[in-house]
């Protein structure tokens, strides 16, 4: 058995989420010759003809023998390790943003950090690996020869989402009105309204300022230290929609991760390379957790809803150990090499890079550099430069574990 170049027709290198497919000899040459036709080819028609020799059965059997090569103790051990620096990652930011002795400039740091993470992950961690996978030699039959899958599942995710959320911010304020979660604008919006005091006995034609739950949450969190006096004047400013819309972009940001760390923990349990995978995942697991979490603690959540960012951070830290755990009960018949799972882990891959993208930077770039006053008019040229770059930092370290993970 030989090992087939996963880059006969592209120059993307192979990676540790979506491996080399192993195949005879008579398959890897036919896999060389299976070359994606080009818009203006006028063999089209003749390629298409070879490549429907290579059946689905044909491709499952090109995967070769199972890569699971023992290390089970360790592979074992990596289940609570993983979790531990999960929980870690997540939790730092939440549980620091509670704590007085705890600078806002610390907070911040791992804020931006964290935004460079998650669209560093999208590119390196999720599209790439998705793009290697749905181009692998064991599916060079069918739709997956025809077409540069990849990137079009990424992009009808990104759409998907933004249609989910357009729609969510049209009919979902009166569902978080009903929860607590209603908020006034208590200062003018450009809108030409007065401003009014958000202690005083003024009232609107529609609301009594005063009595908003959310200045409720401002108060609340000024007393425990959880916000800065630049934040707090953020948050009392939140009208409804800007409530949900911080909410749904953090539910769409972790349910993109989530899908993105099971498979990795099914890679893991499994890849032949464990050690170094293994290393890896540990420092990549923190770090997607700081940028989740850092988000998650930045929630406009009143109290009585307050335990929700420990909940979510707790459930994305048990989601690898989970796919870990997974892929070591199966680890004598699962394969990542073959057809199905190449198709699977790509579908799911490149599903969560067009959410983490989306999320990344609509939800988490222009909203804390475009659309926040702050950034844009108000803050020092030095105190942005120094976001930007806590955001580079971030993108350029997770860029370059993606050298082995």
């Amino acid at each position: 058995m030989t090992e087939v170049d996963c880059s006969f027709s592209f120059s993307l290198p192979c990676h540790a989420f979506a491996p080399c497919a192993y195949a005879s000899p008579e398959l890897s040459a036919r896999s060389h010759s299976a070359v994606r036709p080009g818009p203006n080819s006028t063999t089209s028609n003749q390629q298409s003809a070879d490549n429907s020799t290579l059946t689905a059965d044909a491709a499952e059997s090109c995967a070769g023998p199972n890569t699971f090569n023992g290390k089970l103790d360790l592979r074992i051990a990596s289940v609570f390790v993983i979790l531990v620096t999960s929980l870690f990652g997540t939790l730092l930011p939440i549980v620091s943003r509670r704590l007085k002795s705890v600078p806002d400039v610390a907070y911040r740091i791992v804020k931006y950090f964290g935004s460079g993470v998650i669209i560093a992950t999208a590119f390196i961690h999720l599209l790439a690996p998705a793009w290697d996978a749905l181009t692998s030699p064991c599916l060079q039959y069918g739709v997956w020869v025809e077409y540069d899958w990849a990137p079009a599942i990424a992009m009808i995710s990104m759409f998907s989402l933004f249609l989910v959320e357009l729609v969510a911010h049209r009919a979902g304020a009166s569902y978080l009105a009903k929860r607590g979660l209603r908020a006034v604008d208590a200062h003018s919006q450009g809108n030409n309204q007065p401003s009014h005091s958000t202690h005083g006995a003024h009232i609107d034609d529609r609301v009594a300022v005063a009595s908003s739950p959310l200045e409720d949450l401002e108060g609340d969190t000024r007393k425990e230290g959880l916000l800065s006096d630049d934040e707090s004047e953020e948050t009392a400013s939140l009208t409804d929609e800007a409530v949900m819309a911080r909410i749904i972009g953090v539910a769409i940001l972790e349910f993109g991760v989530i899908f993105h760390s099971l498979m990795i923990g099914l890679t893991l349990a499994v890849d032949p390379d464990f050690s170094t995978l293994f290393v890896v995942l540990i420092f990549h697991q923190m770090f997607e957790g700081l940028g989740l979490g850092s988000r998650l603690s930045a929630l406009p959540l009143p109290h009585a809803y307050r335990w929700v960012p420990y909940i979510a951070g707790t459930v994305y830290a048990c989601v690898t150990p989970l796919g870990i755990a997974i892929g070591l009960g199966v680890r004598t018949t699962y394969n990542p090499n073959t057809a199905t799972a190449s198709i699977v882990s790509g579908v799911l891959d490149a599903t969560s890079a067009g959410i983490l993208l989306y999320t990344g930077l609509v939800e988490l770039l222009a909203h804390d550099f475009i659309f926040n006053k702050e950034m844009a008019r108000d803050a020092s040229n030095v105190k942005v430069a120094g976001s930007v770059l806590c955001v580079l930092v971030g993108a350029g370290i997770m860029s370059l574990l993606g050298r082995w993970a």
